[in-house]
């Protein structure tokens, strides 16, 4: 029975539609416990720099970085590599974005040699890597609780208006260089997003996008456009605007509905909901139900199931016409326009031939965005094999993709 409750949880972690990816050091195990589904004020004293950097031998900063709408969040510094020799040598900023359902953790789940932040700060880059509100290091906030409903009423939108930029400017401030972007997923969605309203523009460098995530129209797994039409269906009268916790009892009562569902086979869940994913070490599957997935809000859930339905790049639909027009001053919601992303904007896009979620056909729908994008400023790379979850935990994604991102950025004076 606890295996079948654990399996629902990787079911939800894969079946919103936008992210897959491990964690690297296992904290306590969660079975047995109903301890890890409570309210959570302060972070727990064991953060990620303990967990999974410090332990290898490298610097990490705890940070704190608020946002413009009050929510703390955590974000981690290793400025500089295990070797040291760092120096007054100025080391180029790299700012690292998971995507939702989990943290900062999901890009230390290998060992040192192969997690990419590990990499780029072995070769002399200065890496920060971002945790989004809600998450288990972000349930704080300048004047909310996280048992105030009020604490949840956002979705990714706010990402995009308000978290993104509030590390980019921390990061910018305390290093005075434009930046490095990596977003694997939904970070790279929120990315693309930002630089289409103008936001971060001036502060970076380079992006690097692996997942890239904008349209959603093809993504080809029963599981998945199931999940996508009750996220915009049913799950707001179910849960309300509020949390969304994976380890809750209504979350785990809806995955067994939607395994239920004619037509689902949640038997092999990665493959079901990803595509078939190539390079993956199974025992990190433990690591990840002793980590993840994390709490988001039910709005942002039916945002990313609004993507899916609508298969546009717009704001937040809030179903009436009436309520668009409060919140934007018009009946529908506004898009965001790729097309207003500086087309001198270093931009490398890595892709896979397996992924069920970052579909070929989707990923060619969002180049086409990039059409007059300046030709060599704009770099593709095509993995044949490759399914959503390898870009972040595949064993070969060092020499298959990290190193291809090294490469990208060296190439950005």
């Amino acid at each position: 029975m606890a295996t079948h409750y654990y399996i629902l949880l990787l079911l939800f972690c894969f079946v919103v539609i936008f992210l897959v990816s491990m964690p690297h050091q296992a904290h306590a195990s969660m079975r047995g416990s109903s301890s890890l589904s409570k309210i959570v004020l302060d972070p727990p004293a064991v953060g990620i720099c303990a967990s999974s950097v410090t332990i290898h031998g490298y610097k990490c900063q705890e940070i704190e970085v608020t946002t413009k709408d009050g929510y703390i969040l955590s974000l981690q510094r290793i400025p500089e590599g295990r070797a040291g020799g760092g120096g007054n040598t100025k080391r180029q900023p790299v700012i690292i974005q998971h995507g939702v359902l989990v943290d900062g953790m999901t890009w230390l789940l290998n060992s040192p040699e192969q997690d990419l932040p590990l990499i780029l700060a072995d070769k002399g880059f200065d890496v920060w890597i971002a945790n989004t509100r809600g998450t288990r290091f972000c349930r704080r906030h300048t004047s909310l609780q996280p048992d105030d409903p009020e604490f949840w009423n956002w979705s990714w939108d706010e990402l995009v208006a308000f978290d993104l930029p509030a590390v980019f400017d921390y990061v910018y401030a305390h290093t005075g260089q434009q930046i490095h972007y990596v977003g694997h997923s939904l970070g790279t969605l929120i990315a693309l997003a930002s630089f289409s309203e103008g936001l971060l523009v001036d502060k970076v460098k380079s992006a690097a996008l692996l997942s890239p995530i904008a349209y959603l129209s093809h993504m080809n797994t029963a599981l998945g456009v199931i999940a996508a039409k009750a996220f915009v269906g049913e799950v707001t009268t179910l849960f309300g605007l509020a949390e969304f916790n994976p380890k809750g009892e209504q979350v785990g009562l809806f995955l067994q509905a939607l395994c239920a569902y004619p037509g689902v086979d949640c038997y092999d869940l990665l493959t079901a909901v990803t595509g078939h994913n190539c390079c993956l070490n199974a025992s990190t599957v433990d690591l990840f139900l002793m980590n993840e997935p994390q709490s988001t809000s039910t709005k942002n859930m039916v945002h990313l199931g609004q993507t899916v339905r609508d298969g546009v790049l717009e704001k937040y639909n809030y179903g009436n016409p009436e309520y668009n027009m409060m919140h934007y001053g018009e009946a529908t919601p506004p898009i965001y326009n790729l097309s207003n992303i500086p087309r001198s904007l270093p931009i490398f896009m890595s892709y896979g031939g397996q992924d069920a979620l970052s579909d070929v056909r989707d990923v060619q729908q969002l180049l086409d965005s990039f059409k007059y994008h300046d030709v060599d400023k704009l770099t593709v790379q095509y993995i044949k094999d490759y399914g959503h979850a390898d870009f972040i935990m595949g064993v070969n994604a060092k020499d298959i993709v990290f190193n291809q991102v090294y490469s990208f950025f060296m190439h950005q004076h």
